[in-house]
This record gives C-alpha cells, sequence and structure tokens, in this order.
C-alpha cells in the first residue's frame, strides 16, 4: 500500500487531513493499489499519512458509509471485496432511470427547449479534430453527460438517487475510458442519444441509451478483471 505524505500546512486542521486521507484512499482503492479484500489499522494508516488518529478515522468512516470498506471490530478495515453482481444491479438500475428520464425529456413539446441539451450539445455534437482525448476529462464528461439528463427531466428524487449511483459505479466506470476507440465510441454514442431526444425519438432515444450503458458495462467488467489480475500478480511478487 502506497500512501502520500502529509504536507506540513495541513498537519494541524482536522478536517482538511481527513479530507486528505480520504481522498488519497479513495484513489488506492480506485486504482487498485488497495486490493478487495486487503485488510489494515488505523494505526497503519495514521503512521503512512502522518497524521493522527482522529482524522484518519473520519476518514475511514466515511469510505465505510459509502460501502468502500467494512470495519472489523476485532481485527480493523477491510477493503470491501469486488462484487461484480452488485456493480450489475446499479447499471441496471442506470438504465431504469435514464430510460425514463429520456422518455420524459422526449414527451416535452418542441417550444420549450431544454438548456442543458443544449449545453450537451455543445460539448459532444463536435467535429472529430474537436474531441477531447483525455480520458479522465472525458470519464468525467461522460459522468456529467448522463447525470444532466436525468437532472434535466426535472424529478428531484431521481436525479439525486442517479447521482447516488454513480458514485458508487465510478470505481469501475472511469475504466471504460483507459482506450482510445471506447473515448471515440462514446463520443458517437452520446451524439447519436442527444439527436434522437432532439428530435423526440423516444423509442430510439430509450434504445441508444439502454445499448450504451450495456456495452460500457461490458467494457469496465473486462478491464476490471484485467487490472485486478495484475495488481495481484504485482503484490505476488512484491
Amino acid at each position: 500500500m502506497q500512501l502520500v505524505g502529509a504536507s506540513k500546512k495541513n498537519r494541524t486542521n482536522p478536517d482538511s487531513l481527513a479530507e486528505r486521507v480520504y481522498q488519497q484512499l479513495k484513489d488506492d482503492i480506485f486504482a487498485f493499489r488497495l486490493l478487495p479484500g486487503s485488510r489494515f489499522s488505523e494505526g497503519e494508516i495514521a503512521q503512512r499519512m502522518e497524521a493522527s488518529r482522529t482524522p484518519v478515522r473520519l476518514a475511514l468512516y466515511r469510505l465505510e458509509r459509502e460501502g468502500y470498506l467494512d470495519v472489523h471490530f476485532r481485527s480493523g478495515w477491510q477493503v470491501r471485496p469486488f462484487d461484480f453482481e452488485h456493480f450489475e444491479d446499479l447499471y441496471e438500475l442506470r438504465i431504469v432511470l435514464e430510460t425514463e428520464a429520456a422518455k420524459r425529456l422526449c414527451a416535452r413539446s418542441a417550444n420549450h427547449p431544454l438548456d442543458a441539451l443544449q449545453a450537451l450539445s455543445a460539448i459532444w455534437l463536435v467535429a472529430a479534430e474537436d474531441r477531447l482525448q483525455d480520458g479522465s476529462e472525458v470519464s468525467r464528461l461522460d459522468e456529467r453527460f448522463h447525470c444532466q439528463l436525468v437532472e434535466a427531466a426535472g424529478n428531484a428524487a431521481m436525479a439525486r438517487v442517479h447521482a447516488q449511483l454513480s458514485e458508487k459505479i465510478r470505481i469501475i466506470r472511469r475504466l471504460d475510458f483507459t482506450q482510445s476507440q471506447r473515448i471515440a465510441l462514446t463520443y458517437e454514442e452520446h451524439g447519436a442519444i442527444l439527436r434522437a431526444i432532439l428530435s423526440h425519438r423516444s423509442d430510439e432515444a430509450c434504445r441508444l441509451l439502454k445499448a450504451h450503458i450495456e456495452v460500457s458495462k461490458a467494457e469496465v467488467r473486462k478491464v476490471t478483471l484485467h487490472m485486478l489480475q495484475e495488481a495481484h500478480e504485482r503484490a505476488m511478487r512484491a
């Protein structure tokens, strides 16, 4: 487990320390530097992060509430074992929420243009030479694309649930953008979805959204399995 040391100017601020420990541990989990199933103690994290137990404990319990860690009161903390079935359930919920949002958006009158869709069009309906190539930035924009579609549908409860599940699948969803061809396909698929919604073609928009999410789910499963295998092999060699 490789963790970054603390900066001296933040060591006296418990809130900033807790946030820093939280962000670093989350990055380590997302990058599989902390492997699913691995165990550690508060003391180990405090020593590595050059922080006291209080901010470390705050960060760990925050990650536990978000579903990334399990706490065992006799044996410390554990990175939650990877559960593909759980993630696939979340992807299925995405399909339900996003296709319902697409139906509602398509049902809007053509006389009531949606500013959110116009903003998305400015990002995704662009010439090939104007497309971004940075995977991490496209991943961030991809998540916002899907969240903004649900937000634009106008149901705050739907948008809140969708935002929460987007956070939960971010650990593997970002892996969809480690290959250049997936970036190009995302632009094409988002563009097709937007055109269908803007033209009020509800059935087509729902079909495109469902296919887009299912392909992404299959890709991230494949990449995740590969990365987990590589991470386990590195751990065995260490």
